[in-house]
């Protein structure tokens, strides 16, 4: 007999414990028992209490230390670390703490990939609820119109993070969203799919009348934000993406 729960000795204890959780793997009732206890708390008031005080508080950290230690970041750059702290809150303080002041010790590989995602999640993330907002509230969709509208309106607003400041720096149209494409797709892609497939399965049938639309909206972007990372470290080492600058070359 070669199935976990048939070894004797010591290990079959813990070949015994261990068939439950590999019963309700197989069968799926694990997933179930994760999508409630997520559903539950993303609808707890406590938990949205406290997790609104620490967006709060983690955007005014932001603004005073954009303020007084990093104003000379450009306009753009801001816009990108105010967005990513508004949908992650205090996860997308420390992304910026970690790689996006002018105060950092030394740049790295794991550093430009950070200031890289967070530059595509502020544009897919802005364009993901503008999307959802027309096809559900304004349209009343389905389901799989809702994700391609959402879907497309992420692509249009995060190749447009990109191709407008080539276009303020002179580069044609064609050019700027051939660069786009090339290295921004696979990012948006993977941030998308991932935001997308969360925001169904947890509040596929959610209104945006219901707190748990809004809380699993958040929620699946800053899924989406931690899926792209390694992506966009691997898009940057093999030279697909140039990332954005180094903050510290910004004060010097």
């Amino acid at each position: 007999m070669s199935t976990i729960a048939g070894i004797t000795g010591p290990l079959g204890h813990v070949g015994a414990r261990a068939t439950p959780f590999l019963q309700l793997v197989h069968d799926g009732s694990g997933l179930g028992a994760l999508q409630e206890v997520l559903r539950s708390a993303l609808t707890n008031p406590a938990f949205l209490a406290v997790w609104g005080v620490l967006v709060c508080g983690s955007l005014a950290v932001l603004a005073w230390d954009l303020r007084t230690n990093n104003s000379m970041l450009g306009s753009l750059m801001k816009y990108v670390w105010g967005f990513t702290v508004l949908y992650s809150g205090p996860l997308g303080l420390l992304v910026y703490w970690y790689s996006g002041r002018a105060q950092i010790a030394h740049d790295s590989l794991w550093r430009r990939g950070f200031r890289s995602v967070s530059h595509c999640y502020s544009g897919c993330g802005a364009g993901e609820i503008t999307g959802v907002v027309i096809a559900v509230g304004l349209l009343s969709l389905g389901k799989l119109p809702v994700a391609l509208i959402t879907f497309t309106f992420a692509f249009v607003f995060g190749y447009t993070m990109t191709v407008g400041p080539l276009l303020e720096d002179g580069v044609g149209f064609g050019e700027a969203l051939a660069d786009a494409f090339y290295s921004e797709t696979a990012s948006i892609a993977m941030m998308e799919v991932v935001a997308i497939s969360t925001d169904l399965w947890l509040a596929g049938e959610a209104t945006m009348g219901d707190v748990l639309f809004w809380s699993v909206l958040v929620f699946s972007l800053t899924m989406g934000l931690l899926a792209a990372y390694p992506v966009n470290v691997l898009l940057l080492k093999r030279g697909v993406k140039e990332g954005m600058m180094n903050p510290r070359e910004m004060a010097s």
